[in-house]
């Protein structure tokens, strides 16, 4: 029998001291518990998103040198982990380092490498290069080492051979992250593991990002996997909370244990550091001690969890804990003070009001009985002064030309929306922040920035925005969630769930004469979600045709008759490219210059979803369409 430590640790990006540190605790620990082997997640040492710091070959070596450390600590214990190789000797085509994201085996204080390869490492074959995963950009792969010295994949990819003091041996198949996520690839290095080699454990170190569905969907896609090839595996994903500059993610481990039949035995606490014992039966390949499975969470406790963990873990690596939201009384800024709630204690957290004489009496009340029920700290400064100086400044600016009048500028009522909402964040709660030692949010929602339904500079504005990968049914979700599951006491007034949606700008904006946003929600969340998420995004050529054809609720997922919505595809075409055409457009430069986002979805916006300025376009076929179904229009009058 084999005792194996899953090391589910913390992995702080861009800190390999700190690191290197956490895992020699860790071995320290299973050494005391009698453990075999020790695994680590992949790139455990460096941290895997760090950006181009990857081209820094002081940061490199400085790698390797803590490799070198935990390679000596290999006495008694087998030592499996992530890190980053270099090959000295060899440049890439662009001049830069050799590198290599690698699986190290150390063991009685040397180096174990695959038995055909020609390095002591083990290579990672298939290196992902969509959403946030650049890896090409970094690292060189199994498949290019192959295709260079003129060989194919299978002559270096090979198990690795494991000694222990009592006779017993075993084979490993190793893995990293990718590699076990290979429907897509022309060479599968899993499948052909378990064909060439008598395989006896395979094992996968990874660092795999926090989606909504992910673990529950591994589980499913990697049982299948291993129960078509019938050999047991173990998973060892990292903890802790890796950004590429615009989205932040959170990695929940979730390490487990795979009979050969592909059923789960052992899975870590999600979001949790951990140092899993298993025992291994060698003889008959199965897992021996007591299996443990977490309970299976629905989606809206999933996100709430991410949430959750991912603020924390951002603000305590920001080194802040005083917090300043604006709020005014709707679902969104309610959310964010409650989930900031979970995190930082009340006297860390200010809420401000900033009212005109638009903003109606119920949410000013709302807002504060929101600050009342978390029993923070809240203060009103309104705006409405601030507006009115802005319109007198301009009224009394006159344009002139060479000494020659020309005129004044007119503020629209549009205009003068934007200057309460600039007004608003970019004076008052930076001020706010900086006078209160804090950082003050942006409360946006997905389907606000998708279409850019918010003010550049104003309420697009802030160091964070903890619910932008949230569209706003699920920002509802999260509302109530919250309040029967977390706090178990109203927290979000239920009279911010209740009231109409609305910026509250103008006179046509009033929730008393049930004026909301534009945005139709149950159906908008779901047509915007086309276009952003799905792995094959829609445009509107395809939601036309959909409409049509009276297939558009299924394809989008809407539980909304769009056709009840909009009975005259005249109608349907003009909300359609009304969206289309911010979205496309100028949404582009305000998601470019908007804040960080806590990604949970699939497709978040930032660096998973690449984005250039360009207008608006609309297919051949697109056009054909709207064509004939206006024409289908004017025969039905």
């Amino acid at each position: 029998m084999l005792k194996i430590a899953l090391a589910q640790i913390n992995v702080l990006a861009g800190d390999p001291r700190h690191n290197a540190a956490t895992m020699k605790t860790n071995i320290a620990k299973a050494k005391d518990a009698g453990c075999d082997i020790i695994i680590f997640p992949e790139l455990s040492i460096p941290g895997y998103l760090i950006g181009d710091i990857w081209d820094q070959p002081d940061f490199i070596d400085e790698c390797v040198r803590f490799g070198d450390e935990i390679k000596t600590l290999s006495h008694g214990i087998t030592i499996i982990f992530g890190n980053v190789a270099k090959e000295t000797d060899r440049l890439n085509l662009d001049g830069r380092t050799r590198k290599y994201n690698a699986m190290f085996i150390a063991q009685n204080g040397q180096w174990v490498s695959p038995a055909r390869s020609p390095y002591s490492f083990y290579i990672k074959t298939l290196l992902p290069n969509y959403r946030e995963f650049n890896d090409i950009r970094y690292f060189t792969s199994l498949m290019e080492v192959a295709q260079e010295r003129h060989s194919f994949p299978e002559d270096f990819l090979s198990p690795i051979q494991l000694s222990f003091d009592n006779g017993r041996k075993i084979c490993i198949g190793p893995l990293i992250c990718e590699d076990s996520w290979d429907d897509n690839y022309p060479f599968k290095p899993m499948s052909y593991l378990s064909e060439t080699y008598d395989i006896d454990l395979f094992i996968n170190i990874s660092s795999s990002p926090f989606t909504l569905g992910k673990t529950q969907r591994r589980h499913r896609l990697f049982g299948q996997a291993i129960k078509k090839i019938n050999r047991p595996a173990i998973y060892v994903n990292c903890t802790g909370i890796q950004n590429n500059g615009k989205n932040i993610y959170t990695f929940d481990g979730s390490g487990s244990t795979y009979q050969n039949d592909g059923t789960l035995h052992y899975e870590c606490q999600p979001f949790s550091e951990e140092m899993a014992v298993v025992d291994f039966d060698d003889t008959t390949g199965k897992f021996i001690s007591p299996a443990h499975q977490n309970p299976v969470q629905d989606q809206t406790a999933e996100m709430y969890h991410s949430l959750h963990y991912g603020l924390r873990s951002f603000m305590e690596s920001i080194g802040t804990n005083k917090v300043v939201l604006g709020v005014s009384g709707g679902i969104d800024s309610a959310v964010n003070a409650a989930l900031y709630a979970t995190v930082l204690s009340p006297e860390n957290i200010l809420l401000v009001n900033m009212p005109s004489c638009y903003n109606s009496v119920l949410t000013k009340s709302l807002a504060k009985q929101l600050a009342d029920n978390i029993g923070c700290l809240y203060t009103v400064i309104p705006v409405q002064d601030s507006l009115e100086l802005t319109r007198h400044q301009f009224d009394t600016a006159a344009l002139s030309q060479q000494d020659a009048a020309a005129g004044h500028l007119q503020l629209t009522s549009f205009i003068e929306e934007n200057i309460q909402a600039r007004d608003r964040s970019s004076r008052i709660l930076a001020a706010a922040a900086a006078s209160f030692g804090g950082v003050f949010t942006c409360n946006a929602n997905k389907a606000e920035s998708t279409v850019g339904y918010a003010t550049l500079y104003g309420d697009s504005a802030g160091f964070l925005a903890a619910t932008g990968d949230l569209w706003k049914h699920q920002v509802y979700d999260l509302a109530r969630y919250l309040n029967e599951k977390i706090f178990h006491r109203e927290v979000v007034p239920q009279g911010s769930i209740d009231v109409v949606p609305s910026a509250e700008l103008s006179s046509a904006q009033d929730i008393t004469k049930g004026q909301g946003d534009p945005l139709i929600y149950p159906y908008h969340d779901y047509l915007f979600a086309s276009f952003v998420e799905r792995w094959q995004r829609a445009t509107p050529e395809s939601i036309l045709e959909w409409y049509l054809d009276g297939t558009l609720e299924k394809h989008i997922g809407c539980a909304v008759d769009v056709h009840q919505l909009f009975p005259k595809a005249a109608d349907f075409i003009a909300d359609l490219e009304r969206w289309w055409r911010l979205i496309a457009g100028f949404a582009v430069a305000k998601r470019i210059q908007s804040p960080p986002i806590l990604s949970i979805s699939r497709r978040s916006f930032g660096n998973d979803l690449r984005e250039a300025q360009l207008k608006p376009y609309f297919t051949t076929r697109y056009e054909e369409l709207k064509k004939k179904a206006l024409e289908q229009d004017t025969l039905c009058k």
